[in-house]
């Protein structure tokens, strides 16, 4: 029996949590939030924000700035070269606000900003 409780630290040091309470709270930290079977996760819930969001607008997203779950699916805001310039810092840009429903079915879109590439943030 006592080497047996040196193999339990063992086991838990080669991963991130320590016992296996943290093992079983450490799988879904690794997937999207607890969210019914059958639904979208993160990586596919922004690659149908962009992807469906070029469509309707007939420009291809530049990036994803942001994604969150949401009680009815995902909520992103994609950027999106609107006007493009030389030099291509001053290319205008517009940042789109997209919901995604369960499925990652695009239900709603509004741009919410309009900014040239080369524009930072300002603290407010």
């Amino acid at each position: 029996m006592a080497a047996a409780e040196p193999a339990r630290p063992r086991r838990g040091s080669s991963h991130a949590a320590g016992d296996g309470e943290g093992q079983d709270r450490e799988g879904p930290r690794r997937t999207a939030p607890r969210r019914r079977s059958g639904t979208t996760g993160a990586a596919a819930a922004m690659r149908a924000a962009a992807q469906q969001l070029a469509e309707l607008l007939g420009r291809l997203p530049d990036s994803v700035s942001s994604l969150q779950p949401t009680e009815d699916g995902w909520e992103a805001q994609v950027e999106v070269v609107e006007l493009e310039r030389i030099p291509d810092t001053t290319s205008v840009m517009a940042s789109y606000r997209v919901a995604l429903d369960e499925d990652g079915e695009l239900i709603s879109y509004k741009r919410t900003r309009r900014y040239t590439r080369g524009m930072i943030d300002r603290p407010t």
